[in-house]
């Protein structure tokens, strides 16, 4: 089956994608790209409902009256439900939780969420997940403050950052149950010299949780960073994740859709493994341009993905999460189901994500999202989509 056939096969479409009715206008594009064009639609009109008049019959005998017009209620179409999707091969979704809720069992008990990233540490709901989950990969996430890299100095920050760790990976109730921990949160280096540093305290916090028998994920950098000429000088926090098992952490994510400023930015795009992006799909271009010319194809987990209205440059109107782009995404043809379209996406993504064997798995934000970051939610009544889609792969 070709590329295109098989990403056909594993999405379920909500309705045809309507035919283009105007050749859009180029779009900006984000930073350190160049415009790509979008595709869009015009929504299909919505026909007013129609109203009968009928008259009341005259019984025999009975001195006729005059018709009385009734009106009858409008018939309402029922929404369709969501149509399944098919089975397909092991996903590599996963979901990061930012604090402890039960819907999100749910989920883990499908046993095919690849990664879990969790800012609850609460071993006794990280021993559940384990035993529902064997297999997913569970990482851990500090509450720290942004790291100023102007004036690092790498091996003290590392022990600094040892001495905050320890307490929590270290404890025996947690040691034999997070697979890794991660470091700062979003690091911004604004030029080869931090880009330096950064490596130096990644590679340095990296060799020392391994003598703790720790795994660490190195980088975790924002969507649209770094910049690509700056990997060359992350050489040594790559070394270390190879050298001691560890992973690499970027983010993905993308507005109005998760196809924009790809090479497939269109609606219902099929993905190849040569396709490409400026924010999702970017980590190719690291792989593929530096990390393997250098022998450094270390396994990659996307600890944060999904729909991000805060990227800039970008079509489509004001929002942060997935729920604030559903009337958008109604209007350009995809349809009036809001997660359904979401996770058909997300499953576009995925289709991608399982195209490169170094890539373990891909975190959506968020489960349990926080305060200010409602808009983000993936539980709730509309994760049972979620649901079904993981549960259609098989266990890897």
């Amino acid at each position: 089956m070709s590329a295109a056939a098989a990403m056909l096969a594993s999405c379920r479409f909500l309705r045809p994608s309507p035919t283009p009715t105007s050749e859009p206008s180029p779009t900006a594009s984000a930073a350190a790209s160049s415009p790509t064009p979008t595709s869009t639609a015009s929504p299909s009109p919505t026909a007013s409902p129609t109203r009968a008049l009928t008259g009341t019959p005259t019984p025999p005998q009975i001195e006729p009256q005059s018709p009385v017009a009734t009106e009858i209620p409008p018939t309402v179409t029922p929404t369709p439900p969501p149509t399944p999707f098919p089975p397909g091969p092991p996903a590599k979704l996963g979901i990061l939780i930012t604090r402890n809720d039960p819907r999100i069992l749910d989920l883990i008990k499908t046993r095919n969420l690849a990664v879990i990233v969790t800012l609850e540490h609460d071993p006794n709901l990280a021993k559940e997940f384990k035993q529902l989950s064997p297999e997913t990969l569970l990482i851990g996430r500090l509450h720290l403050p942004q790291l100023s890299l102007s004036h690092l100095e790498p091996r003290v920050e590392a022990q600094r950052f040892m001495e905050t760790l320890m307490p929590i990976a270290g404890d025996p109730e947690r040691r034999d149950l997070f697979d890794a921990w991660e470091g700062y949160n979003e690091p911004l280096p604004g030029g080869p010299d931090e880009m330096a540093r950064l490596s130096d305290f990644e590679a340095e916090r990296t060799r020392l949780m391994a003598q703790q028998g720790l795994h660490s994920v190195v980088g975790s950098f924002p969507t649209g960073h770094p910049p690509l000429e700056l990997w060359p000088y992350f050489r040594s926090a790559l070394e270390a994740v190879r050298d001691y098992q560890g992973y690499l952490g970027l983010h993905e994510y993308a507005a109005p859709t998760i196809y924009f400023n790809t090479t497939r930015d269109s609606l219902y795009p099929p993905v190849t493994p040569a396709d490409e992006g400026w924010l999702t799909l970017r980590y190719r271009k690291a792989y593929r341009q530096h990390l393997i010319p250098m022998g450094l194809e270390v396994p990659l987990i996307i600890n944060e993905c999904g729909i991000d209205g805060l990227v800039e440059n970008r079509p489509g109107p004001p929002g942060g999460g997935w729920q604030d782009f559903v009337k958008y995404w109604q209007e350009i043809g995809m349809g009036p189901d809001g997660f359904g379209n979401y996770i058909e996406q997300l499953a576009w993504y995925d289709e991608a994500l399982r195209q490169d064997s170094y890539v373990m798995g891909a975190c959506i934000y968020a489960a349990a999202a926080s305060r200010g970051w409602e808009s983000y939610e993936i539980l709730g009544d509309d994760a049972r989509i979620l649901e079904q889609y993981l549960s259609v792969h098989p266990v890897r």
